[in-house]
């Protein structure tokens, strides 16, 4: 069992989802993250060993190496990608309770912000760190975000923006969320946030990278 979760590990850092993937090269013809996950529970290894002992440090690693610009965006798309091939057979264990996920995730671009691309690799990232995600998509605004906190009390919010013009909004959501639900850990994030803005709208939490993101969500886990 060890040497597939190994495999698992080194099929999501290299980005290798399934066999038919032509990526990365020294991986062709082989299994790749769905089949090895599946072999895994085929036989017997637990959705919860799966998670915790492959998927889990796999993309600690990438992002670790993200953080520290030894890959870049595309490779890091492609590990969240295989992951997410491997998760496909543990969600619905998830999904049926039968194995619990370290907590909820609500994530969205900001009201007046199309862009996406960071919002989906945190939100995959998270996913991979153990973490229930509901993406909200872009362009969301505040009511949206208070109706999932209402669905989700105890729902950590993510809140993405990449253009400095919706940056005030962002603001707004901060406050209309915190008005109404003022437990509500709110971590923002997006190439014109910094850690000063983040204290002055009121949120709890700046990262500049996805794996901070991983990281202050699962020290939540750890003291709740």
């Amino acid at each position: 069992m060890k040497e597939l979760l190994e495999k698992l590990i080194e099929a999501v850092e290299l980005g290798k989802v399934d066999k038919k993937s032509p990526y990365p090269p020294q991986l062709k013809d082989q299994d790749g993250a769905f089949e090895i996950a599946k072999n895994a529970l085929d036989q017997g290894c637990k959705p919860e060993e799966i998670l915790e002992n492959a998927l889990i440090p796999a993309m600690a690693n990438v992002g670790n190496r993200f953080s520290r610009k030894e890959i870049y965006v595309p490779q890091m798309l492609m590990s969240a990608k295989a992951m997410s091939g491997a998760m496909i057979h543990l969600k619905p264990f998830f999904q049926s309770g039968e194995t619990k996920r370290k907590g909820t995730f609500v994530i969205g671009t900001v009201s007046g912000d199309l862009h996406d691309i960071g919002k989906n690799l945190v939100a995959m990232m998270v996913e991979g760190g153990g973490w229930e995600v509901i993406d909200l998509g872009v362009d969301v605004g505040p009511d949206k975000f208070i109706k999932a906190v209402e669905e989700k009390p105890d729902a950590v919010i993510g809140l993405s923006a990449l253009l400095t013009t919706t940056m005030e909004n962002m603001n707004k959501i901060v406050t209309d969320i915190k008005t109404k639900h003022s437990g509500t850990k709110i971590l923002i994030g997006g190439a014109p946030v910094t850690h000063e803005f983040c204290k002055k709208i009121g949120a709890d939490f700046y990262s500049p990278d996805p794996q901070g993101a991983v990281n202050y969500l699962k020290q939540l886990a750890t003291d709740r």
